[in-house]
Formats: structure tokens, sequence, C-alpha cells
């Protein structure tokens, strides 16, 4: 959104995204984004904003994992980009960086949703990752039974404690959003 400014860590978390988003989209590695050119919403590029992405990219399919089996609704590759990439920054945050506690990376990934994602963004990410924490709360290692789940073809586990993540996603391709009906921030149009 033009005119929101982020600072400290909150700028590296936005920054963190916009990186991740980047090399998802041209199809290349965070490594390979940075040895390129890249676009940000707002810089200096952040050292945090750089360990979170390269952090995530070497993460990926443990994080799409967890993501996979956590929403039963509503696949990773149909979620939204911006929306995919927040939370995998905030699992990341939740399961590799000590310092940061759990409702810290929820709240700041409920943030940037509003910001940078749709009017659902923030109720979907903060459902999702609201499941993840209670799992790991309970002791879980939610990334081992992630995959887990997903090499042993059970889907029981996405249903078996009985709850489920709130989705009024489109059940149609026609019913998603386009490019032009998004708020985005001018550095994702391009």
């Amino acid at each position: 959104m033009a005119g929101t400014r982020f600072g400290g860590r909150t700028l590296a978390r936005s920054q963190a995204m916009q990186l991740l988003f980047q090399a998802e989209a041209t199809g290349r590695t965070v490594s390979d984004v940075l040895e390129g050119e890249y676009a940000l919403d707002e810089g200096p590029l952040d050292p945090y904003a750089i360990e979170l992405a390269q952090g995530c990219d070497a993460m990926l399919h443990e994080l799409d994992a967890v993501m996979s089996v956590t929403s039963a609704n509503w696949s990773v590759s149909r979620m939204p980009s911006v929306d995919r990439n927040l939370v995998r920054l905030a699992l990341y945050e939740m399961l590799e960086v000590d310092e940061v506690d759990t409702a810290v990376a929820i709240d700041e990934c409920v943030e940037l949703a509003k910001t940078y994602g749709t009017d659902e963004s923030a109720r979907f990410v903060n459902g999702l990752l609201g499941k993840v924490a209670r799992r790991m709360e309970a002791g879980e290692d939610v990334v081992a039974l992630a995959l887990q789940e997903l090499y042993s073809g059970d889907d029981a586990g996405s249903e078996a404690d009985g709850e489920e993540i709130e989705d009024d996603a489109p059940e149609t391709a026609e019913e998603l959003p386009t490019l032009d009906d998004m708020d985005l921030p001018d550095w994702v149009r391009g």
C-alpha cells in the first residue's frame, strides 16, 4: 500500500516477503534474486530480511508441507502469493528464530497481510498460524508430522482434531480476484 512505512523488524519482514515473492514469481532462488536486480517498496535492504528470506527459501518444502496439512480447504498452490509468502515467513520465525516469540511472529504476519494482502488475508493467515501455534504448544513436531502425512498419503491428520480454518475461498477460477481487483503496492504491479 502506498504510504505505509515500516521500521525495524517489521520493515525487514516486509522486505523478506518481497524477496520471496520475486523469487517465486521469477522461478529463482532468493540468492539468485539477491545477486541480481530486485525491487523493494522501501530500503535499504535490512540484514534480517536477508536472513529471513534465505532461511525460508532453504526450508520451502518443509514450510509448504506444514501449510498444506494445516489448511484443509485451501491448497498451497491456490493461496494468494502474498499470503503464502507471509505465512512462510511467520512459520520460519516460529520454528527457527528463538528470540522471536510465536505471538509476535503471528501478529507481524497479520499486520503485513492487512497491508499487502486481500481483505480476507489477515483472517486467513491468523487462522492458519494460530492452528500451527496450538500444535506447537502441545509439543508436536509440526514439520515432521506434516512431512509424514504428505508422504504417507494420510489426510486424516488435517482434520483429526476437529478444527478447520475458516475459509471463504473461491471454489472456481472465475471467482478468484484479478490483479486489477486487488489493492497491491507498486512494486508488485511492476
